[in-house]
C-alpha cells in the first residue's frame, strides 16, 4: 500500500529482507526507544487471505446459483461479498510475488514491479473503499425496510440498487487511483479518515435508531401479553449486544488501519507514533480478518442463503 511510505513492499522486497515469524515483541524504533510490535508472517497473511478469498467466493456462487436471492438486499451484500474478495485477492497476490522474489523463482525488473504495485495498490484501495461504502448500504438498505416498510419495495428497487452499485464502484476506482497517484499529500489522508468517520458515524445513527424501534415494537407487544417488562429488556439486551458486537468489530478491524493514516498527519516523527507505524501489516491483516467476518455477520445468518450453500458445497447445480 502507498500509506506505508515512500517504499513500497514490493520494492522494498527487492533488499531480500528476512520474513518476519508471527510474534508479540518489542523493536526500537528509529531514536533508540522500545516498541511493542505485533510481526505478521508472509505465511500467516496468505493463509487469512485465501480464507477470506474461498468464503467469499462461496457467497458469490450462493447468491448466483439461487434467484430468489437476486433482490437488493442480497445485491448490495454481493457485492460487499465481491470488495472483500478483492482486498484478500490483492493482499494474496502481492504476498506470493513477494514470497516468490524472495525465493529467487521471480526475477523481474524494477520498473515492472513498480507498475504491478501500483495496480494491486490501487485493487486494494479500491475494493477497501467499495467495502465500506456497501457496509453503509446495507445499513441504510435495512434503515427503510424498518422504517418505510410498506413502501421498500417502491423506494429500493432492483435498479436504483444497480445503479447504486455502479456508482459506488465507480467513485472508489476513480477517488483510489487519485488516492494513490497523491499519497504523499496530507489532504489525501485527511480525506480518507473523514469518510471513515463519516461511514462509521452513519452506520452507528441508523443501527441504534433501528434497535429503538425494535424495542418500541417489542414493548408494544408485550403490553398486549401484559408482561412488559421481561419481554422488553430481553429483547433490548439482545438487540443491544448485537449491535456492539457489529460495530464493535467494524471498528476494530478498521480503526487501527484510520488511526494510522491519522498519525501519520499528526505525528509523522514522534517517536510513539513510529512504534504505531511497525504495525501495519497487523491493520491490513485485522481489515482481511473483517473480510471473513462480513459474510458471518451479513450473509450466513440467512436460513435460505445457508440452504442454498449446502446445495453449492455438494455440487447440486
Amino acid at each position: 500500500m502507498a500509506v506505508q511510505g515512500s517504499q513500497r513492499r514490493l520494492l522494498g522486497s527487492l533488499n531480500s529482507t528476512p520474513t518476519a515469524i508471527p510474534q508479540l515483541g518489542l523493536a526500537a524504533n528509529q531514536t533508540g526507544a522500545r516498541c511493542l510490535e505485533v510481526s505478521i508472517s508472509d505465511g500467516l497473511f496468505l493463509s487469512l487471505g485465501l480464507v477470506s478469498l474461498v468464503e467469499n467466493a462461496l457467497v458469490l456462487a450462493t447468491i448466483a446459483k439461487n434467484r430468489n436471492l437476486h433482490s437488493p438486499m442480497y445485491c448490495f451484500i454481493c457485492c460487499l461479498a465481491l470488495s472483500d474478495l478483492l482486498v484478500s485477492g490483492s493482499n494474496v497476490l502481492e504476498t506470493a510475488v513477494i514470497l516468490l522474489l524472495e525465493a529467487g523463482a521471480l526475477v523481474a525488473r524494477a520498473a515492472v514491479l513498480q507498475q504491478l504495485d501500483n495496480v494491486i495498490d490501487v485493487i486494494t484501495c479500491s475494493s477497501m473503499l467499495s467495502s465500506l461504502c456497501f457496509l453503509g448500504a446495507i445499513a441504510v438498505d435495512r434503515y427503510i425496510s424498518i422504517f418505510y416498510a410498506l413502501r421498500y419495495h417502491s423506494i429500493v428497487t432492483l435498479p436504483r440498487a444497480r445503479r447504486a452499485v455502479a456508482a459506488i464502484w465507480v467513485a472508489s476506482v476513480v477517488f483510489s487511483t487519485l488516492f494513490i497517484a497523491y499519497y504523499d499529500h496530507v489532504a489525501v489522508l485527511l480525506c480518507l479518515v473523514v469518510f471513515f468517520l463519516a461511514m462509521l458515524v452513519l452506520m452507528a445513527v441508523l443501527y441504534v435508531h433501528m434497535l429503538a424501534r425494535a424495542c418500541q415494537h417489542a414493548q408494544g407487544i408485550a403490553r398486549l401479553h401484559k408482561r412488559q417488562r421481561p419481554v422488553h429488556q430481553g429483547f433490548g439486551l439482545k438487540g443491544a449486544v448485537t449491535l456492539t458486537i457489529l460495530l464493535g468489530i467494524f471498528f476494530l478491524c478498521w480503526g487501527p488501519f484510520f488511526l494510522h493514516l491519522t498519525l501519520i498527519v499528526l505525528c509523522p516523527e514522534h517517536p510513539t507514533c513510529g512504534c504505531i507505524f511497525k504495525n501495519f501489516n497487523l491493520f491490513l491483516a485485522l481489515i482481511i480478518c473483517n473480510a471473513i467476518i462480513d459474510p458471518l455477520i451479513y450473509a450466513f445468518h440467512s436460513q435460505e442463503l445457508r440452504r442454498t450453500l449446502k446445495e453449492v458445497l455438494t455440487c447440486s447445480w
